[in-house]
């Protein structure tokens, strides 16, 4: 758990100058308690520890406790063990600290104080933990339970389809909240879970709706799963500027957590996070479908990227912060942002992408007349949201969000994927790629080589490295669609594509008329749409969207 809460504080970042200094000292403490081979070496480090509870009280942490009762447990003082295990029992869990149970029942702690499970006073603490964990769930769930209830309202029995669509453009089954913040659980699978945290408006009004803001954390490789979220890990230090300009614009957000296997970035394990997430809290939550959001920092913006890339439908716009623009589980396939937007905030002494590359792709960007824009800000490293000089950088966010709404029925789309599991696009829907043909891949790959890069040295100076990579890999065959439609007339050209689906909506076509498709230059459809009540209704609970509502589809076979 150590390097867990190392990884959260550096995410989260420090501000009272107390809590800095207490952290320089347990730090300092921490660096000799790993260094100590002896007696000596583990007194020195428990005097560090116990000056800066003496000296800074009311920053005293679960770690730094933690790592005294062991301390005290190798100079052999059980009596001070205990003494320091007794006050860890006692946290409930705020700011950076895990609740105090969680440092004394499991694997873990079982081996870490295997010389005290034989006292009397170990079972007593564990007995205590037990209950205050078993608590500590109980109120947990009762606030998930609250957190997800809703007005009892039923779409299966409505007896039209005309009347079930306008009832689902009009759903609202929400009630008040009793409380601003939840942290919710979130099955990723059969056997894993792991948490979402979100934060609501200050006057939260069922009957309003609101714009939502997902943010994607960094250092994805070194977090691991968890089932519950703080308050304080989420809404303070580095993410202190969204909540700020949140509260100030009545927007929701929402935390994800994820890990190195189940992520948004280095797996496609994880990737249906976000939208699965997303559906979820629009069962419960009055949200506004054109206004969702994707923002994120280090890992976090490559994956609001990547959603860009890959998952774009149910969202409005993208932002990052530090981004390495890239989709590292397959092509990168950027003329997909033109569906959407990007707004990314580089800085010039960033490590994890160099400024030359943002250079070039914000040529490339502009070259294909996207929606793209860059804000550099130079003198900062990676962490620029630790600064208060990104402070500009949110104001930018919450104006855009302000003034940007998702079009559910786009005029014109272009959509390259190389993953079927990706091959949905606003109305165009189930793309299905052409596996078995033998046409050479005749698109052009939009690339650029990156020459520059820069790394830390030895002594922790940036230094300029000379490397020899594309900005993009492609290492799978993809297949491309374009589609566009004027009144009740589509046009559709497609490139090693097999088959897809034209969704319907009486907003954008006149079901009174004839529908016709061409296909790749002939008349494919011509006919007259009627309502299907079943694809309707199942299309509506499998993206809880009230503003997207398909009330039919057209499939297509190439």
């Amino acid at each position: 758990m150590k390097y867990y809460i190392t990884v959260l504080l550096v995410l989260l970042g420090f501000f009272s100058k107390a809590q800095e200094n207490y952290a320089a000292l347990t730090g300092k403490a921490f660096g000799v308690m790993e260094e100590a081979k002896d007696e000596t070496g583990y007194r020195k480090a428990l005097d560090l520890y116990e000056e800066a509870f003496r000296l800074y009280p009311k920053n005293i942490d679960g770690e730094g406790l933690h790592d005294a009762s062991l301390l005290a447990l190798k100079l052999k003082n059980k009596d001070k063990a205990f003494q320091y295990l007794t006050s860890l029992s006692l946290i409930k869990g705020d700011g950076v600290n895990f609740p105090g149970w969680s440092y004394i029942i499991g694997k873990n702690p079982e081996k870490e104080y295997k010389d005290l499970l034989s006292d009397p006073r170990w079972n007593t603490l564990k007995q205590k933990s037990a209950g205050d964990k078993k608590q500590f769930y109980n109120e947990l769930q009762t606030k998930e339970n609250e957190f997800y209830s809703t007005n009892k309202s039923s779409l299966n029995n409505i007896g039209s389809p005309e009347a079930l669509y306008k009832e689902i453009r009009n759903f609202n089954p929400y009630r008040p909240k009793k409380d601003r913040d939840y942290s919710v659980s979130f099955k990723i699978s059969d056997s894993v879970t792991t948490s979402f945290f979100i934060h609501l408006p200050q006057n939260y009004n069922p009957e309003k709706k609101y714009s939502l803001l997902f943010f994607l954390h960094g250092a994805v490789r070194n977090n691991e799963l968890i089932d519950y979220q703080m308050a304080e890990w989420n809404l303070g230090g580095w993410n202190r500027y969204y909540t700020k300009y949140a509260d100030q614009n009545d927007v929701i957000l929402v935390f994800p957590r994820a890990s190195k296997q189940y992520n948004w970035m280095l797996s496609d394990d994880g990737f249906s996070m976000i939208p699965e997430m997303l559906k979820q809290i629009k069962k419960t939550i009055n949200i506004d479908d054109n206004n969702v959001f994707i923002s994120g920092h280090s890992n976090g913006g490559t994956g609001s990227f990547s959603y860009l890339m890959k998952q774009s439908t149910p969202f409005a716009g993208f932002y990052g912060f530090n981004t390495y623009p890239k989709v590292f589980t397959g092509g990168t396939f950027v003329e997909n942002i033109k569906n959407r937007s990007f707004i990314n905030f580089s800085t010039d002494k960033d490590y994890y992408y160099p400024p030359n590359a943002n250079d070039d792709f914000t040529k490339l960007m502009k070259g294909i007349s996207a929606d793209y824009k860059e804000y550099r800000y130079n003198g900062f490293p990676h962490w620029f949201p630790q600064f208060g000089e990104s402070e500009p950088a949110y104001q930018i966010i919450f104006k855009d969000l302000r003034d940007r709404k998702r079009n559910p029925f786009p005029k014109k789309i272009s959509w390259e994927f190389d993953d079927d599991r990706y091959g949905n696009v606003d109305w165009i829907s189930n793309i299905k790629l052409d596996t078995l043909s033998k046409n050479i891949n005749e698109r052009k790959e939009l690339n650029f080589k990156i020459n520059k890069w820069l790394v830390y040295d030895e002594n922790d100076s940036l230094m300029v490295k000379d490397v020899d990579k594309n900005a993009f890999d492609f290492p799978r065959k993809s297949g491309k669609i374009k589609a566009e439609y004027d009144r009740n007339v589509f046009h559709i050209e497609t490139s090693d594509i097999k088959s897809f689906s034209i969704n319907i909506s009486p907003e954008a076509v006149d079901l009174k008329e004839k529908v016709k498709v061409y296909v790749n230059g002939k008349l494919y459809f011509d006919k007259k749409i009627k309502y299907d009540q079943d694809f309707l209704l199942k299309n509506f609970y499998n993206t809880q969207d009230r503003e997207q509502v398909w009330v039919n589809y057209i499939e297509v076979k190439i």
